[in-house]
């Protein structure tokens, strides 16, 4: 097409608009302030350790990333893919059985450990009313009063529905939108065979797709350009087109004309280097009654032997704690669960405060296109939860919304002519 076009930001959202131009033939160059792709999903080096920013849990229904992970040359050995199971260190433990959808969730859901029987029942309807109407509704409300006109606010409330909310909206159920969460099992639970499988990443979140990404991009002419931060899009005057994919609070600067009024929600993960003898007897398991939602075993996943990574997602109190008091808090709550585990060699605590936009009812979708720039972000995707899927969905979309552009305008040149 011999056109140029720019992308502004590297994250996921970035990346996967310039690998869906760099497939067209079109030549990108992509902009990012940071010293690496990957935005508030990478690689990070912390008082000299290599770690990721946070701990991303994929599922089986993220179609969009996977396919461009393959188009980009990803090894399927990046992923741990495990059959959905939510399992804690201490009581509840749920999997769908091997029966043909949905008799294997309905038949999990009634085998479920940890929970009254009259709530696995409770659970099992809640399905079958959430399937009735095609996991959706009429006017939105809160996760918190969806559970709550269903009976599922209690064990299973707490042990199930609230923390699949906030891992897919890292939104408190009293906050999160009930249509973004149906949209989410009806993905999931509601889906085909493999739709929530649990993909647990074996490598950086670098090096999962933005970095193999950008490697696809300057084979194909383009290029990714680190340490290059965009203050005014007039820097841009030599491209054909160009694509924003920064957080929400960049845009004041990038597009101040464009009023988007969000909050945020943070994601803090710490890690704690202990014994290389030290494992979890699942890779990822959860905690109750304490701050960390998610602990997962690095060393099952990336080979990091005795590494184990807290996960608290959305707000709560742990807000008020310093990184080194929130490191203290996830050992003791680790040691709790797991006899006779010894002092931490060492931890490294991470706190990712905008990590996404809260995901509520009524929260605004920017259009893709707003005076003439293209927009791409997990916070623009009008039916997705802010996720590493809703980002590449709409990177992909503002890249489709590029091309169509490019050819109108070259269509209506020929005309002229």
């Amino acid at each position: 097409m011999g056109r140029r076009v720019a992308v502004v930001g590297a994250g996921y959202a970035g990346m996967a608009a310039a690998v869906s131009l760099a497939e067209r033939g079109i030549p990108v160059t992509v902009f990012e302030s940071g010293p690496l792709p990957g935005g508030r999903a990478r690689r990070v080096t912390l008082q000299g350790q290599t770690l990721d920013n946070g701990q991303h849990i994929l599922v089986g229904a993220y179609e969009e990333l996977f396919r461009l992970m393959r188009t980009v040359g990803v090894s399927s050995d990046a992923l741990l893919r495990i059959p959905l199971e939510v399992r804690y260190a201490k009581g509840f433990a749920f999997r769908p059985l091997w029966l043909p959808a949905p008799l294997g969730l309905l038949a999990g859901l009634l085998a479920a450990k940890g929970i009254p029987f009259r709530e696995r029942l409770g659970a099992l309807r809640f399905m079958r009313a959430l399937r009735r109407r095609g996991f959706d509704m009429p006017e939105d409300m809160t996760v918190g009063a969806l559970l709550e006109a269903h009976g599922q606010a209690g064990f299973v409330g707490r042990y199930l529905w609230a923390p699949l909310c906030v891992s897919a909206l890292n939104t408190p159920v009293h906050r999160a939108s009930a249509k973004a969460f149906l949209t989410v099992l009806r993905e999931t639970l509601g889906g085909p065979a493999g739709a929530s499988d649990l993909l647990l990443p074996r490598v950086d979140l670098s090096r999962l797709f933005p970095e193999p990404a950008a490697e696809f991009v300057a084979r194909r002419g383009g290029e990714v350009r680190v340490r290059s931060a965009i203050g005014d899009l007039r820097e841009m005057k030599d491209f054909d087109a160009v694509i924003v994919a920064v957080g929400p609070h960049q845009l004041k600067t990038l597009l101040p004309d464009l009023a988007l009024d969000y909050s945020y929600q943070p994601i803090y993960t710490c890690y704690l280097q202990y014994a290389d003898t030290v494992r979890l007897p699942f890779p990822m398991l959860g905690l109750a009654g304490g701050v960390v939602q998610w602990v997962f075993d690095r060393g099952a996943l990336l080979g990091e032997r005795g590494r184990l990574a807290c996960v608290i997602s959305a707000q709560g109190g742990h807000q008020e704690m310093t990184l080194e008091e929130l490191a203290e808090r996830c050992h003791g709550e680790l040691a709790a669960a797991i006899p006779g585990l010894a002092t931490p060699l060492w931890s490294r605590a991470i706190a990712e405060k905008r990590a996404t936009v809260t995901c509520s009812p009524g929260a605004p979708r920017p259009p893709v296109v707003w005076n003439g720039v293209f927009l791409a972000g997990d916070y623009t995707d009008p039916l997705y939860p802010p996720t590493l899927e809703a980002a590449v969905r709409s990177g992909v979309r503002a890249a489709s919304a590029v091309v169509e552009s490019l050819r109108h305008e070259a269509r209506n040149f020929e005309a002229v002519s």
